[in-house]
């Protein structure tokens, strides 16, 4: 009877209420709670107060995999340093590749610069390629990719974008050898473009620059004029730039005026050359060949090296 009586006397609602209960009401509860939350900012300071409340929980609960992650990455440290030799190298050879990019388009530009030139031209051209360059200072010859099988002659002229360069000398069925305009024992005849005078322009053994010692004093030649090929003994067709005079020098008591003119080719730089064909050329380089073949046995012709 007393555990009967015992039993009457606990609350009802601690004798009635189940755990599935408890969790419905607080389900309840948390949604009419956001609702509120989310209908207006009464809550947003205890929000806050909670956010701050709850931090150090946080903070315990995330510690575990910040601490596995920090030992992974130390323990990974070799595998880490491997992968950035790796990449080291891979930057390298990017590097690297991007230099022959770069090499590849200039010389794309000057390939488009030669073909601009040649479509302007009324004779047939050759594109050659520069294979070496003479060691001696003093002489001025290239060697290029291009011989009599590819139909190049002694004679024929060699002009880049800008104006002539020189030309060939020796040939072989694979490859030949040219003079350049520079070149100390080379002529090549001229006329100032401005007025017609005729001349010839001599190299000087340097890159970049020729001289005109056989103006008289009276001549009609001042800086900055342009010197064409006139055309005269049949080697270098008629017309094309040569170089532009930079300085006239009247020295007192001379015949003839010291004349300088820079190259318009540019004969140091570069790897392509184009060989023209012209009806003079083709013709004086038949002529040389029947007198060199018309020569006696145990004779020589010493072959010019200027016009």
């Amino acid at each position: 009877m007393r555990g009967l009586a015992e039993d009457d006397k606990t609350p009802f609602l601690g004798r009635r209420i189940t755990p599935g209960i408890r969790i419905v009401a607080i389900a309840v509860i948390s949604i009419i709670l956001m609702m509120v939350d989310h209908a207006s900012t009464s809550l947003t300071p205890v929000r806050s107060t909670l956010a701050v409340a709850t931090q150090p929980i946080q903070m315990i609960a995330e510690m575990p995999g910040e601490v596995a992650h920090y030992l992974g990455r130390y323990f990974d440290r070799g595998q880490l340093i491997t992968e950035n030799e790796a990449l080291e190298q891979k930057v390298l050879l990017l590097q690297a590749r991007l230099q022959r990019l770069a090499s590849l388009q200039a010389e794309n530009e000057r390939i488009r610069a030669l073909l601009a030139s040649a479509s302007s031209l009324d004779q047939n051209v050759l594109i050659a390629r520069i294979l070496s360059v003479s060691p001696d200072p003093y002489r001025h010859y290239i060697k290029l990719n291009k011989g009599s099988s590819d139909g190049v002659f002694v004679g024929q002229a060699l002009v880049d974008a800008n104006g002539i360069m020189g030309q060939i000398t020796d040939v072989t069925p694979l490859d030949s050898r040219a003079i350049l305009i520079t070149d100390a024992n080379h002529g090549i005849p001229v006329e100032i473009n401005r007025t017609g005078l005729q001349t010839i322009a001599q190299g000087s053994g340097k890159t970049d620059e020729l001289r005109l010692p056989f103006l008289a004093n009276n001549s009609d030649i001042r800086a900055d004029d342009l010197l064409v090929t006139s055309g005269l003994g049949g080697r270098y067709p008629a017309g094309y730039p040569v170089a532009h005079v930079t300085s006239v020098v009247h020295q007192p008591g001379d015949e003839f005026l010291d004349v300088v003119a820079n190259p318009t080719a540019h004969l140091n730089r570069g790897r392509e050359v184009l060989l023209v064909w012209t009806s003079n050329t083709e013709a004086q380089a038949r002529e040389d060949a029947v007198a060199s073949e018309a020569q006696p046995q145990g004779e020589t012709g010493a072959e010019p090296t200027a016009p």
